[in-house]
């Protein structure tokens, strides 16, 4: 039994909220404000559980089933990043495909959820979150096939695993684009500035937060737990790529992987402290700059 890798998934389990938390308190610090606790998301879930699910008549099953699948979808997906050296508690050869398929399986719940309400406000959400996810799946696919070209491994483990300082020594360049694509890539997944801002209200600009207004109480603790763990394995991979900290002690670098992830949260939030959220027919042209640094990565890599 792989116990380390088990651990490494239930510190991602328990850690993931906290990065919420730390972005808060990053972007209160750039505004001259003290800010909310850093385990704020912990109280809003579990105040979220404690209360009850208001559903209306027009929705169905889908809406029901959206949340609970999507938080099972990208807790499956964590249980196949490593922690650094500490492999995943679930690791075999092609395990990076169905990693990409699991985050897009939570997306496709939460889209039909959303469309499930009939409300064309949703809808609408909906609609902009399957555009911009078109244009950034493809960069992140992209990227996962460079990291199995440079390091020969079609596991997720085996590729963070070998991302050693020599790699980076011998592909540097190549490393190098598939961080920034990977970051931009983290930015857009995660509904964060400057492709969508998950503080705003405003109906026209709203993408995420739109699709799941008419979820609450424990719908809506699962929708936020998910989205704080979804962020935290986008972070493991993209530490894993930048950290190459491989000491021969594995808790040694998990324990630097853990410090790169919070170095992450607080990346996240001075972007968003300097950057004001682009207008949505920028966003695009973002992502596609992503997909552009994924595709010469992989050139590169194949020449």
């Amino acid at each position: 039994m792989n116990t380390a890798g088990y651990v490494s998934w239930f510190l991602a389990l328990l850690l993931s909220p906290l990065l919420l938390g730390i972005i808060n308190r990053t972007k209160a610090f750039f505004a001259g404000r003290r800010g909310a606790p850093l385990v704020q998301a912990y109280f809003d879930c579990w105040k979220l559980l404690q209360k009850g699910a208001v559903y209306s008549r027009t929705t169905t099953w889908v809406f029901v089933s959206g949340p609970v699948v999507g938080l099972a979808a990208v807790s499956a997906a964590a249980a196949l990043v490593p922690l650094g050296s500490i492999g995943a508690p679930v690791s075999f050869a092609g395990d990076l495909i169905l990693f990409a398929y699991l985050l897009g399986l939570m997306r496709f719940f939460t889209v039909v959820a959303a469309l499930d309400t009939g409300s064309s406000f949703e809808g609408m959400g909906a609609s902009r979150e399957v555009w911009f996810s078109a244009l950034a799946e493809p960069a992140l696919l992209l990227g996962l096939a460079v990291l199995a070209r440079e390091t020969k491994s079609l596991s997720l483990s085996g590729m963070i695993f070998a991302l050693t300082g020599e790699v980076w020594t011998r592909s540097g360049i190549i490393l190098l684009l598939l961080a920034v694509a990977l970051f931009i890539v983290l930015l857009a997944e995660n509904a964060r500035i400057p492709v969508d801002d998950p503080n705003t209200h405003l109906e026209l600009t709203m993408i995420h937060e739109v699709m799941v207004l008419d979820h609450s109480g424990p719908d809506f603790g699962f929708i936020l737990y998910g989205a704080a763990l979804k962020l935290w394995v986008l972070s493991a991979i993209l530490v894993g790529l930048v950290v190459p900290v491989r000491t021969g002690n594995p808790w040694l670098d998990g324990a630097a992987v853990l410090v790169g992830i919070m170095a992450v949260a607080v990346l996240v939030g001075i972007v968003e402290s300097c950057m004001a959220r682009l207008r949505l027919v920028r966003v695009p042209q973002l992502l596609v700059g992503a997909g552009a640094f994924s595709t010469l990565a992989l050139i590169l890599a194949l020449r």
